[in-house]
């Protein structure tokens, strides 16, 4: 599958950024920008987001093989691939399928475990908006607080509402029906796990839950090589809560 991509900046490494669900590259441009004055980076869209291809299969495996596609496709060398929540997920599957297809990985906010569906209520809300009928941005935003409470949260979901210039209506940038059908598989474990050897950094969020101390002993096993560094102050969305610490600890296990 050809995935939509953003580039950015020339030269240093190659890293590939990969975003969460129901986010895009779009969520990236600005830590793509910073982390582009040093280095080559792309950022991409995973399948059923953003403007990448819709498929009726949604699951780590299909889209660790998708970055495999882009990687071969594009001639990438050794990239550092960096992934946040089910990004990080994707990641973790591409580096257990295909160990010598990248050099370093970053995983944000996410443990190689099963995690039960908690994004029921928001998909309710993304299936009971009427596009036909919605006006504006604004009545959306006032529509879903019935399902999410979190201005920020809500923000961020309807980024993904545009006005289709050719209809006059809206229509969202997400596969709503195929990632509901699939919620389940986002919190799925990884399959064909092995010990990978790379270098691998985990980062969470100070005030997130994702990452737990008992996880630790899963994540040495399958990435022995692997280091842990907490935000503090930061919540799931550690990038977009604390940019300037996340470029600072990607940028130092980066280079060194």
């Amino acid at each position: 599958m050809k995935l939509f991509y953003r580039q950015t900046g020339q030269g240093g490494q190659n890293l590939i950024i990969l975003h969460g669900i129901f986010g895009s590259s779009d969520n990236w441009l600005t830590i793509g920008k910073t982390l582009g004055e040093q280095h080559t980076v792309y950022m991409l869209d995973q399948r059923n987001h953003g403007q990448s291809p819709r498929s009726d299969v949604f699951n780590y495996e299909a889209m660790a093989s998708d970055l495999k596609e882009f990687i071969e496709e594009h001639h990438i060398e050794n990239p550092v691939i960096i992934g946040h929540s089910m990004g990080g997920k994707t990641v973790m599957q591409f580096a257990m399928n295909y160990p010598e297809a990248f050099s370093k990985m970053v995983v944000v906010d996410i443990a190689p475990k099963f995690y039960p569906v908690h994004h029921a209520m928001i998909l309710q809300g993304l299936n009971a908006l009427d596009l036909e009928k919605l006006a504006s941005r604004q009545d959306a935003n006032e529509f879903m607080k019935r399902f999410e409470e979190n201005d920020g949260v809500r923000q961020f979901l309807l980024k993904n509402l545009w006005r289709n210039t050719a209809t006059g209506k809206f229509d969202w940038r997400i596969n709503v029906p195929v990632i509901s059908k699939n919620i389940d598989l986002v919190g799925h474990e990884l399959m064909n796990i092995k010990a990978v050897q790379q270098p691998v950094l985990f980062i969470r969020g100070g005030d997130s839950h994702y990452i737990q101390p008992e996880d630790e002993r899963t994540i040495w096993e399958m990435f022995p090589n692997y280091e842990l560094e907490t935000i503090e102050g930061a919540g799931h969305w550690v990038q977009a809560d604390k940019p300037l610490e996340f470029v600072e600890v990607v940028s130092k296990f980066i280079n060194s």
